[in-house]
């Protein structure tokens, strides 16, 4: 793929993924020898730049949680190329990445299960700073507070453990873990999917209001496009481990050129009863990520598919300007 995909200023650019794989291994027989692999990131590739927000967003299983994870090498990666401020994230040895970790955090999908029970959420979020060795014990303590306070929760709550809080508080927890290192880029991994709808939209707005105020830089992934089209600045639609689609939030939802794109945002609610949105409903299930199809992997759900799709793989190409797409009808629909 063209390494210019977005065309960012250089100076601009904090991320660039290109070409990622993370394919799984499936062992069996006696020996226990590889026999197949689950491709669940195969050739993913784009750039991000300061102080915006990537959304990536696909149905479950499409592989956009395992691209967030192995950018932040919690997995390593079969082969790619990650650069974060020009620095090589996945070939970099155990004290770099550990350097590098300062600057890149994550947010997780399940509040509850990514905080430790045993210990106070004061500990919890100053974890970061005690294993970086950042500060005194007065400085930690003194850091946690003002993290608790941006994010909404108060300096007593230093003491209790997490059974203590609800859901949204716990996910404010996560948000205070990641914040506490003063990060340049967080992965935040379907951080309101887990919440109820009332504190969604608390959430995403205390997300963004961070963003603002400390200039930070979202890889924001989720399935929910509304969520998506609320908070991201251009958004990546993944498909069966790869991206079909990228581009600027407002082009993408008013003229997707991709079928799936069209299909996702036609299944988004219309909060008016006057108005009425034509539903694509996709047959089929999603193909296996073990043996994906020939050609366009989603040739077997797509309505305007023809014989090229099923032999010849689309190439990801700029259609119009910032817009990108893997489809040999783009836009055709």
């Amino acid at each position: 793929m063209n390494a210019a995909l977005t065309s960012p200023e250089q100076n601009d650019l904090l991320l660039e993924v290109t070409d990622l794989k993370k394919h799984f291994p499936i062992k069996g027989g006696i020996l226990r020898r590889t026999v197949a692999a689950v491709k669940a990131v195969d050739g993913v590739s784009f750039k991000v730049r300061r102080g915006e927000t990537l959304g990536l967003v696909g149905e479950s299983g499409c592989g956009k949680t395992t691209t967030g994870r192995t950018i932040l090498r919690l997995e390593p990666a079969t082969s790619g190329d990650v650069q974060f401020e020009g620095q090589d994230v996945l070939r970099a040895s155990g004290k770099q990445i550990k350097t590098l970790r300062r600057d890149m955090q994550i947010i997780f999908q399940d509040p509850y299960a990514s905080l430790d029970p045993r210990i106070t959420i004061g500990e919890s979020i100053a974890e970061g700073l005690t294993i970086h060795r950042i500060g005194s014990a007065a400085e930690r303590i003194e850091r946690v507070r003002e993290v608790l306070d941006k994010v909404g929760l108060h300096a007593n709550h230093m003491q209790r453990f997490p059974h203590e809080f609800s859901g949204g508080q716990r996910q404010r927890i996560g948000i205070a873990r990641a914040l506490i290192m003063n990060p340049k880029l967080i992965v935040c991994d379907e951080p309101v999917s887990a919440l109820d709808v009332s504190i969604q939209s608390q959430v995403l707005n205390l997300l963004r209001n961070l963003q603002h105020e400390f200039g930070l830089t979202y890889l924001f992934i989720a399935h929910n496009l509304s969520v998506v089209e609320h908070i991201s600045d251009r958004v990546g639609v993944m498909y069966l481990g790869k991206i079909v689609e990228l581009a600027d939030r407002d082009d993408l939802f008013q003229e997707p050129l991709h079928p799936y794109s069209k299909a996702l945002i036609s299944a988004i609610p219309v909060p008016n009863p006057q108005r009425n949105r034509e539903r694509i409903m996709l047959q089929g299930d999603v193909p296996s990520p073990i043996n994906p199809p020939s050609g366009c992997r989603f040739h077997p759900r797509c309505w305007i598919a023809q014989s090229i799709c099923r032999e010849e793989e689309p190439a990801f190409e700029e259609k119009k300007r910032g817009h990108w797409a893997a489809c040999h009808f783009a836009g055709q629909f």
